[in-house]
């Protein structure tokens, strides 16, 4: 079945995804359970607090990881278009 083009694309599609998204999301996973231990050791209830230092890391983190994410994806990109050509979606 993964001989198919198209599940190898989708496959592929996938895998840009976990890769793209994970460190985002890991970010804010961490600071927001730091910020929530925080606030219940302090009993510190501001929403601010829990909502701006997660804005402020993923903002950092994608500027520093920014042109690391858009080269896989014009990798991806690349390959998929390869692919169609090989295939014969293209003249």
């Amino acid at each position: 079945m993964m001989d198919q083009p198209a599940a190898m694309a989708m496959r592929d599609a996938l895998w840009i995804a976990l890769q793209l998204s994970g460190p985002p999301l890991v970010l804010v996973l961490a600071i927001g359970f730091t910020v929530s231990l925080l606030q219940a050791l302090t009993q510190i209830q501001e929403a601010t607090l829990a909502f701006l230092p997660k804005v402020a890391a993923l903002g950092a983190l994608l500027l520093f990881l920014g042109p690391w994410m858009g080269e896989v994806m014009r990798g991806w990109a690349g390959r998929l278009f390869d692919q169609v050509v090989l295939v014969g979606g293209l003249p």
